[in-house]
């Protein structure tokens, strides 16, 4: 258990670390965990790829219902790590366990309804999602398996953001860690030593992530954290339920709307065949990879924010927003022109496909030049959020995989057709980044000095 020293030790390190060596300290378990857990996407869309078109196109159609699961354990896990980070800061460790307890049991939940809705309106969901009708047999094969873990999935995005926003990232990453591997040692088994095709990809992927709950799951049950998990710090007062989930509706608004920009895309991309699915899907793939490894660069910034803004030292949290911000700025211009240079190479390496690399050409190099926009709106958002900003973090977050894309997707494949399509992820993009300066500039403003 922890003791009153260790928690002491915890909240001077959180405090007084110098800025930029605790982001970077928090930023590398954060950073390796996204790394590994991207690179299986990217191998699991490598693998599906040599089965066909059609299966490559099946992993972009149920990437959009994975991004659903993910949602709600963001709306759990970021909303009550926003909370706890703040109460820790605050030395309020007891009303910190109790959030968090509290949360872990509606993020189970919320997995379990999941799991029971998609499985009887299954037919129903994977057409939704997109799938065209050689699509669709796929889609349905891969998703069964998804449905089973739901609830360990969306349970352990919840832990991990916990465990991320007490300072303790590395705890999660040895969770995530895991997974990723066993998912990609996984899938090389089950597709091609078993030959279950795209079901193996989907029995993998269920496997790595119970394996991963249960280590991360592990980590407070052996008193390894600050806050408790534990049946007597379990409530279901309705404020403290309303908290949770307000603060955690960025989270949810924007994992949400992301899967729903998804589907509008691969509807969109499904009248001109599985080739323009299955491109799309892969780029997306790839930008989410170069993406996601900068967000592990803010996921240590949040801790950092939301700790130092609980102890009232307004100072580190100016400092550590522009610390994390030229960080993830180098990080994905290097990326973005790496990309640039290579991506028909880079595509084919998930389907060598002439057609599929046609098409995700001009898509991948548009969104490659609207990448340096990116940090600035994410750790902006993030700010919002870990400081308490909820309103200002639910319009952040809606932005590049909503309000502003959605309108595009439908406007210039109306209007464009496919060009269109490739143009709408870049133009939403450059028009988040506008508005999300607005949004820093008076934020900045009306913070408090120290």
């Amino acid at each position: 258990m922890q003791t009153t020293n260790s928690a002491d030790t915890q909240y001077k390190k959180m405090t007084e670390t110098p800025v930029l060596r605790l982001i970077i300290t928090l930023s590398i378990p954060t950073t390796i965990s996204m790394l590994v857990t991207n690179i299986y996407n990217l191998v699991d869309t490598a693998f599906v790829g040599t089965l066909g078109t059609s299966a490559s196109g099946a992993v972009g159609v149920v990437f959009g219902f994975m991004a659903i699961i993910q949602a709600f354990g963001f709306l759990f896990g970021q909303g009550s790590g926003s909370i706890v980070s703040r109460l820790l800061g605050a030395k309020q460790i007891n009303d910190a366990s109790k959030t968090a307890s509290t949360a872990f049991l509606l993020s189970f939940a919320s997995g379990l309804i999941i799991t029971l809705t998609g499985f009887i309106f299954l037919d129903h969901i994977v057409i939704m999602l997109g799938s065209t009708p050689t699509i669709s047999p796929y889609a349905k094969t891969y998703i069964r398996y998804i449905l089973c873990a739901a609830p360990f999935m969306t349970s352990s995005f919840t832990l991990n953001n916990i465990l991320r926003y007490e300072g303790r990232a590395f705890f999660g990453m040895i969770g995530l860690l895991t997974g990723g591997i066993l998912n990609i040692a996984g899938d090389a088994v089950f597709i091609f030593g078993i030959g279950m095709g795209i079901g193996g990809a989907g029995l993998s992927t269920a496997i790595s992530q119970i394996v991963s709950f249960c280590i991360l799951l592990s980590m407070f049950v052996r008193g390894k954290t600050q806050t408790k998990l534990h049946p007597g710090y379990l409530t279901l007062q309705a404020a403290l339920i309303g908290n949770i989930m307000a603060t955690g509706l960025p989270s949810l608004l924007r994992q949400g709307l992301g899967s729903l920009s998804t589907i509008i895309l691969n509807k969109a991309c499904g009248v001109y065949g599985d080739s323009a699915v299955a491109a799309m899907s892969i780029v997306n793939r790839i930008i989410f990879f170069v993406f996601s490894v900068a967000l592990g660069f803010g996921q240590g910034f949040q801790p950092v924010s939301g700790f130092n803004y609980g102890a009232g030292k307004y100072k580190r949290v100016r400092r550590a927003f522009w610390c994390t911000l030229v960080m993830g700025e180098i990080f994905i211009v290097i990326v973005s022109l790496i990309v640039a240079m290579n991506p028909d190479e880079i595509i084919a390496l998930f389907r060598d496909d002439p057609d599929v690399v046609a098409v995700g050409h001009r898509a991948l190099m548009l969104q490659c030049m609207a990448l340096p926009t990116l940090p600035l709106c994410m750790i902006t958002e993030m700010l919002f959020q870990s400081t308490g900003q909820r309103a200002g973090a639910a319009v952040l977050s809606s932005l590049r995989s909503g309000i502003f894309l959605i309108p595009a997707l439908i406007l210039l494949s109306y209007y464009r057709g496919l060009t269109g399509i490739q143009e709408a992820q870049a133009v939403a993009f450059v028009l988040s980044f506008v508005t999300s300066l607005f949004f820093l500039i008076w934020y900045l403003k009306r913070l408090p000095k120290e």
